[in-house]
């Protein structure tokens, strides 16, 4: 996951949850829910980082193989 990703999914994570608990304890339900929601929206992001990790990490090991298949018959 990029740094500028994982950066975003942790501040609205942290963010989210201070929000959450400053809610909770002045007895502000919207503050609160907004303070879920964006604490929701951080792990989305970090799920989001993840997968496109994942799938780089996959182009990466298929453009491998083929180069490796390449290197085999040419050899």
């Amino acid at each position: 996951m990029s740094i500028g990703d994982k950066l975003e999914a942790m501040k609205d994570k942290a963010v989210g949850s201070a929000k959450e608990a400053f809610g909770k304890v002045t007895d502000n339900a919207e503050m609160e829910a907004e303070g879920k929601a964006q604490r929701a929206e951080g792990a989305v992001r970090e799920g989001v980082a993840e997968v496109k990790d994942a799938a780089s990490h996959g182009a990466d090991a298929v453009k491998d193989a083929v180069k490796d298949a390449k290197d085999a018959v040419t050899d």
